[in-house]
């Protein structure tokens, strides 16, 4: 049963609000200087190590997870966001003193904690302060947010970089990052039963690591999250292969239409219930990846990308608010961290497999995706095969 609009909860209270607008900014902070790290690195001699920019970040983000889960389950959410969100203060603050290879991809592993912090600890945060029938509109509202910050950003600090300044732009970032961290200090903690930190707490168990709980929405997110990892590797080439002269724009396709459907998926998803949401997303993601095997001109690539960016963003908002229905609310740091693990090794994955398989011939664009398409299909296997009891007692 769902609520009627005229008594449903409200969702869009100040806390809310301000949780949104910090990740906006956080998201903003560490993505603004992405499009500027590899001539970054080239002016240094780095440019064989090119590829390592993202891996590194991402890296350290997944490893991150566990011990971010646990301490949002321990010492609460707040001190984890912060933690976060420090970091991008200060790895933007030192990326202008790195004079050597070795120190920037230090500096990138560094970074990657931020991500690893974060968004699990914010996505703990909304849960705990949401009502819950409007928890998946609520989780496609906080992902709007990450989404908006990653699209917005980018342009900006290539502007800074071009008309000032790197250095500028990186001190630009770090303020935004700081922003980001004077709201935090606005909102009051929702975890109930606080402990002190100790050095014990990172100190990981074997259950510490993984919450089975979170296991179906992980499996799901594996396959869900593949097709990023390949539009992010294959997706420059095969632009400027098909004539667009600006290789931003597909992404900006799947961005923008991104946003659109989380707005609608998680609201959804409160309705319908979360299964049903994902079985449509999924079939949707299918469809999408199978249509970039037609795609012969710049205008239907990015209108490919743009029906990617719409399956992702319906898929995303019910994944993570079934996270939260299935766990127990004294573990939802570390069901929350055990999907963005899956989510880290989906988008590696995705990568490695689209790159072996693409192999730079450009008559394996549509093969890569095909296949893609053919595995997004267990998914929806999953989904029917399996009813969850958690979501029936849920919806």
């Amino acid at each position: 049963m769902t609520l009627n609009d005229s008594n449903r909860p409200p969702l869009y209270t100040m806390v809310f609000g301000l949780l949104c607008l910090s990740q906006v900014l956080f998201s903003a902070s560490f993505n603004m200087i992405v499009p500027e790290l590899p001539e970054y690195l080239r002016s240094m001699g780095g440019e064989k190590y090119i590829g390592l920019i993202i891996a590194l970040f991402t890296t350290t983000a997944g490893l991150s997870r566990p011990f971010s889960g646990k301490l949002a389950d321990t010492i609460g959410r707040i001190p984890v966001q912060v933690i976060g969100t420090l970091v991008c203060v200060f790895a933007s603050l030192l990326y202008p003193f790195v004079s050597s290879v070795f120190a920037f991809l230090l500096l990138r592993l560094f970074h990657g904690f931020s991500t690893g912090f974060k968004p699990t600890a914010s996505s703990a945060y909304l849960a705990d302060i949401v009502p819950v029938s409007r928890r998946g509109e609520a989780m496609g509202i906080l992902g709007v947010s990450m989404n908006a910050g990653a699209s917005i950003a980018p342009p900006i600090g290539s502007f800074l970089a071009a008309e000032y300044s790197m250095d500028l732009m990186f001190y630009f970032s770090s303020g935004l990052a700081l922003v980001s961290v004077l709201l935090l200090f606005g909102m009051k903690e929702s975890l109930v039963d606080k402990k002190k930190f100790s050095p014990s707490l990172l100190k990981l168990k074997k259950g510490d690591i993984i919450d089975k709980s979170a296991l179906l929405p992980a499996s799901i997110a594996l396959i869900v999250y593949l097709s990023i990892g390949a539009l992010v590797t294959i997706g420059p080439d095969q632009s400027v292969f098909l004539g667009v002269s600006n290789k931003g724009f597909f992404f900006t396709s799947f961005t923008v239409c991104s946003i659109l459907s989380r707005l609608v998926a998680g609201r959804a998803s409160d309705k319908y219930g979360r299964i049903q949401v994902l079985r449509l997303s999924l079939i949707l993601l299918s469809a999408s990846l199978f249509f970039f095997t037609m795609v012969d001109s710049g205008i239907t690539f990015l209108f490919a990308a743009g029906l990617l960016g719409f399956s992702l963003g319906t898929a995303s908002p019910p994944i993570f608010a079934w996270v939260i229905d299935r766990c127990k609310d004294e573990n939802r740091g570390k069901a929350l961290a055990t999907v963005y693990i899956a989510l880290e090794i989906s988008i590696g994955s995705g990568a490695l497999f689209s790159g072996w398989i693409y192999s730079s011939n450009p008559e394996r664009f549509g093969l890569t995706f095909m296949l893609l398409s053919l595995i997004t299909l267990i998914g929806i296997v999953i989904l029917y095969k399996k009813e969850d009891k958690y979501v029936k007692e849920t919806y």
